[in-house]
């Protein structure tokens, strides 16, 4: 019988498990109804703008296009490389992980079209992972950015025109620009009732890691 207690005991700590993760996901989706009704006045060309704005298919022909033009400049070919090559894992990993999980869009889901077959799954956030992945990846590569806005010192009157005007702060501007509209773009995935408060924080968590895993395999 006294080896039965400790039995019983993790037989019922298991059983609690499945209760505690509905609890869980109930409170998501009572909090993300909750803030998609209070923030209805938001105008919602305005999250559609920043919806498209998020998109992959507007994102994926951006490197494609500038990767072979910036073939002579070593700083912004890497940055290009890594865009596209961070898209693609991106593209991967949020089809992969909305396969295994499953988890349906909110109900009150409205005017979405769906492109692919794991655009019906909701978790995580598809555009928050890029987004983010995008922020990040810029922030971190602020130095390779700089180099590119400068055109690796080629052209010297824009390098003179940088320097004398911006100090160098005008990478570190476009970054907190990208950064504010990653934040933005990802807040309208809720007040559009497209996810869940848990799919956005997951696919920003998510595109941070990407950015990281970019940058450490090209070395920048």
């Amino acid at each position: 019988m006294a080896t039965d207690a400790p039995t019983s005991a993790a037989a019922s700590a298991v059983a609690a498990r499945p209760s505690i993760l509905r609890r869980f996901v109930a409170l998501d989706t009572a909090l993300s109804l909750r803030i998609h009704s209070l923030c209805r006045p938001v105008p919602r060309p305005f999250l559609k703008a920043l919806e498209i704005s998020g998109d992959g298919r507007f994102w994926f022909p951006i490197p494609i296009a500038l990767l072979p033009l910036s073939s002579a400049f070593g700083a912004a070919y890497s940055l290009f490389l890594g865009l596209l090559l961070g898209s693609l894992l991106d593209l991967l990993l949020v089809g992969l992980i909305k396969h295994l999980v499953r988890r349906p869009r909110p109900v009150y889901n409205k005017g979405m079209s769906l492109t692919f077959a794991v655009d019906h799954w909701s978790f995580p956030s598809g555009h928050s992972s890029r987004v983010f992945f995008i922020a990040a990846f810029l922030r971190l590569s602020s130095a390779s950015l700089l180099r590119v806005l400068l055109l690796d010192g080629r052209v010297a009157p824009a390098r003179r025109w940088i320097e004398d005007y911006y100090h160098g702060d005008l990478a570190e501007l476009l970054v907190w620009i990208v950064s504010i509209w990653s934040v933005a773009t990802s807040a309208s995935r809720v007040l559009l009732g497209r996810h869940f408060v848990l799919d956005v924080i997951s696919g920003a968590f998510l595109g941070v890691l990407e950015a990281l895993l970019v940058l450490y395999f090209l070395h920048l």
